[in-house]
């Protein structure tokens, strides 16, 4: 009996193996010049994918980014040149359609929010480590009556200790 459920599971595994092959999308291209295909491998790296947001159009597998493929294909073909696609996307989707986007005012928190916040960060840190050498019984946050108590009870502690 258990012989046939392992060899279903055998099957199975098998058909998996070979049909999860077949599920995969492969995009086949043709260009009419090599000047065409650089611009469009330059842009899809250029340019980012809406839906992952942290790739590229070329190692994104979103639909939306197969879309997008394809609308720079189209442009490519028809002659557009990449500042052409570049402009077009930008107005389409805005500056956070550009894997890099330029340093400008509306994008200064994207560039430099990161160093800010580390610095910030670094401050706070540096503030904690001076107050604390500065007074470390105040950082321990015991009164003197605690104090007197913590040292009487390890003082009984010792003395029962044999």
């Amino acid at each position: 009996m258990k012989k046939s459920y392992v060899t279903w599971l055998l099957i199975a595994l098998f058909v998996g193996a070979i049909a999860h092959p077949a599920l995969a999308k492969v995009e086949v291209l043709t260009f009419t010049s090599p000047a065409k295909e650089a611009i469009y491998k330059q842009m899809i790296e250029e340019l980012r994918c809406m839906v992952c947001q942290n790739q590229n159009l070329a190692d994104s597998d979103a639909e939306l980014a197969a879309d997008m493929r394809k609308e720079v294909y189209e442009m490519v073909e028809e002659g557009k040149s990449a500042d052409q696609i570049k402009d077009f996307m930008l107005v389409r989707y805005g500056d956070f359609a550009l894997y890099r986007p330029p340093v400008k005012s509306t994008t200064w928190a994207l560039w430099f929010g990161p160093f800010l916040l580390v610095g910030v960060g670094v401050i706070v840190l540096i503030l904690l480590v001076r107050q604390r050498r500065r007074d470390p019984e105040q950082s321990a946050n015991l009164s003197a009556a605690d104090r007197r108590r913590a040292e009487a009870l390890l003082k009984d502690a010792d003395e029962k200790t044999p």
